[in-house]
């Protein structure tokens, strides 16, 4: 098991200060990092927020059947193995550019 605390604190408040004042922010980096541990991290700390794992072939079926419905939620919403349906970029850029609210959720 991973010590998941050992450089997550400044990532993860990193990550919450640009959910703050930004309506889609993006974990990018190297495989094995810990970018979904951190991703379910803040997910579990913010009241109301989904998750949605496109590695479960049900998840990504239904991403694939109606990228704008899957996208469209009124509070934080993880998706997680993005690139595997990049279908759901467009529509997301199109739900980002429709509600343009800056409250703090995604």
């Amino acid at each position: 098991m991973h010590d998941v605390n050992l450089y997550s604190r400044r990532a993860e408040r990193m990550a919450f200060e640009a959910l703050g004042d930004t309506r889609v922010v993006v974990l990018n980096g190297a495989r094995q990092v810990g970018k979904s541990t951190l991703a379910k991290l803040i997910v579990d700390r913010s009241p109301g927020a989904r998750e949605l794992y496109l590695d479960d072939p049900a998840v990504s079926a239904a991403a694939e059947a109606d990228p704008s419905a899957f996208v469209r939620d009124e509070g934080l919403l993880l998706i997680d193995e993005i690139q595997r349906v990049p279908e759901l970029l467009l529509p997301i850029k199109s739900e980002v550019d429709r509600e343009t609210r800056l409250d703090g959720s995604c």
